[in-house]
């Protein structure tokens, strides 16, 4: 499998000129003749590198405006022919056609062209044919036919020209490449049709499953990570190739490379801060937050969530959904920190942020809004739409008050707060709020009980107090908020006992009226959702 095959003759048809010079005088250098199409055989001669346009190999002139250029048996032949069958090339000798060894082309720029918010007919325009038909044509000839679709790829040209060609192994990697970047092309142009033909709206909100077969193909590697959620584990990063913008694709202005683990807690993090309009900080650890807050500006969102667990937050990743400041940035600076990601950094605060060398500053032009979330499990995936809270029960206008008093206007504000805050605390889940801000969390526990065991402990033992001083009792006075259901009153009676004096959650067990009864009889208010918030 390491046979060379010598090339003789390229076709150049490329889009994309990037590198087209460098690469025609390379080919010029190891004597192969080049056959080309329109403006890419322009720029080869004003480059000074000779050049044969495919019109007069097929003595057909190009026509339809550009549509039919390179369809032609005098060109498809030379690339698909067996030359290891004698009849074959005995076909070709017959027929007078000269074998291509080498195909460079890349296709027109159909995502782009989208993206930019062109017409229908102007999309249609920039379906290539011809070239995915060369770049199929000579991927599955790869045991003769050498295919580059990357201008990325020509440094390796150029390399194998230096030995007189690609090896067999070479050859296979390049057609599986090949074969990918044709697949991925199909696949924008059928996703973008089906948008179409049911209407944007129809399309975003279909209940319809994605179809896999057609979402794999839209991935495109970023770059390698140094490794997985561990040391061992190999891992990677990748982009949908239809989307700019979001997490995947946020420009990095300082700091280390990321990991796998920042990428993951990033996504949680500003998941958590996205889910508020108002100015909000989400301090995230391990994907569960240590901390979130809003307020009327990010720097005192960012020191309420930091407050709420600062020793959690020590190694934490920090999300802002809007301009950090420099009064923000002077509040992160001296407290380790793994990642920041926000919208945009006021220029000060840019440069001050950037003096933390191992701080992974991130900038997010545009955030991508997730339909659907896939996990692989044995054997296959399972898909559903995003939780975002777009259930009816997410709106406190349709919550029914259960027992105790009406929430007065700053009760039920944190109330709406807490809940929607407690979907970013993985399940089972308790948030304990006051003040727009977090101030005790129950995260991952296997019974709800012990979940609002831990978020009095932690809101009671975990503040922020001045050196001196008692700490206070957070939970008293705060309001509570449950991502499910309680199956019994246990959990609901150990908030009541911390002083909470408010809690909202979905309702639905069949044990309601002895949770209603609980806090009946404390005088304690609850609000039932009817909608639950489960993350695992």
């Amino acid at each position: 499998m390491s046979e060379i095959k010598p090339i003789k003759r390229a076709l150049v048809s490329v889009y994309d000129k990037t590198g087209l010079d460098k690469l025609a005088k390379s080919l010029q250098a190891a004597g192969v003749e080049i056959i080309s199409t329109g403006s890419t055989a322009h720029q080869i001669s004003a480059a000074g590198v000779e050049v044969t346009e495919v019109s007069q190999v097929t003595g057909f002139p190009e026509c339809l405006d550009g549509r039919v250029k390179t369809l032609h048996p005098l060109i498809h032949a030379g690339i698909l022919a067996n030359r290891e069958l004698p009849a074959h090339v005995a076909q070709l000798e017959e027929l007078k056609v000269t074998p291509i060894d080498l195909v460079v082309c890349n296709l027109y720029p159909f995502a782009d062209t989208v993206a930019s918010g062109a017409g229908f007919a102007d999309c249609i325009e920039k379906i290539d044919i011809g070239g995915p038909s060369m770049i199929r044509a000579a991927a599955k000839n790869h045991a003769d036919v050498a295919v580059i679709v990357d201008p990325s790829s020509y440094d390796d040209l150029a390399a194998a020209l230096q030995r007189g060609g690609f090896t067999a192994e070479e050859r296979r990697e390049l057609a599986a490449k090949a074969f990918n970047h044709t697949a991925i092309y199909d696949t924008q142009i059928s996703s973008w049709f089906a948008k179409q033909l049911q209407g944007e709206d129809a399309a975003t909100t279909s209940s319809a499953l994605p179809n896999l077969e057609e979402w794999k193909p839209q991935l495109k590697e970023l770059h390698s990570l140094r490794y997985g959620e561990n040391p061992h584990q190999e891992a990677a990063v990748y982009r949908f190739t239809d989307e700019e913008g979001g997490l995947a694709q946020a420009e990095q202005l300082g700091g280390k490379p990321m990991s796998y683990n920042n990428y993951t807690d990033a996504d949680a993090a500003w998941r958590a801060a996205t889910d508020h309009s108002e100015p909000c900080v989400a301090v995230i650890k391990h994907a569960n937050p240590c901390g979130i807050a809003v307020a009327e500006d990010v720097a005192k969102a960012h020191l309420l969530a930091h407050g709420c667990d600062p020793l959690s937050a020590y190694g934490g990743v920090i999300a802002c959904n809007r301009e950090v400041t420099l009064k923000m940035a002077q509040q992160v600076k001296p407290i380790f920190t793994e990642v920041i990601i926000a919208p945009d950094y006021d220029a000060e605060a840019l440069e001050l942020l950037q003096t933390k060398k191992n701080l992974r500053i991130l900038r997010i032009d545009a955030d991508v809004p997730v339909e659907w979330e896939f996990r692989q499990i044995s054997g296959g995936v399972l898909a559903q739409t995003r939780d975002r809270l777009q259930a009816e029960g997410d709106n406190p206008e349709n919550w029914t008050l259960a027992a105790g008093p009406a929430a007065d206007e700053a009760t039920l504000a944190d109330l709406a707060f807490a809940w929607k805050t407690v979907r970013a605390v993985k399940s089972n889940a308790i948030l304990l709020a006051k003040n727009q801000a977090t101030v005790g969390i129950g995260m991952g526990q296997v019974n709800r009980v012990d979940s609002c065991a831990l978020a009095v402990q932690r809101a009671n033992t975990l503040g922020q107090v001045p050196e001196g001083q008692a700490a206070p009792e957070r939970a008293r006075g705060s309001v509570a908020a449950s991502d499910a259901f309680f199956p019994f009153a246990d959990g609901p009676q150990t908030l009541i006992e911390a002083g909470v004096k408010a809690i909202v959650q979905p309702g639905g067990s069949i044990r309601d009226e002895e949770t209603i009864k609980a806090c009946q009889d404390a005088g304690v208010t609850l609000y039932l959702t009817g909608t639950r918030h489960f993350w695992h």
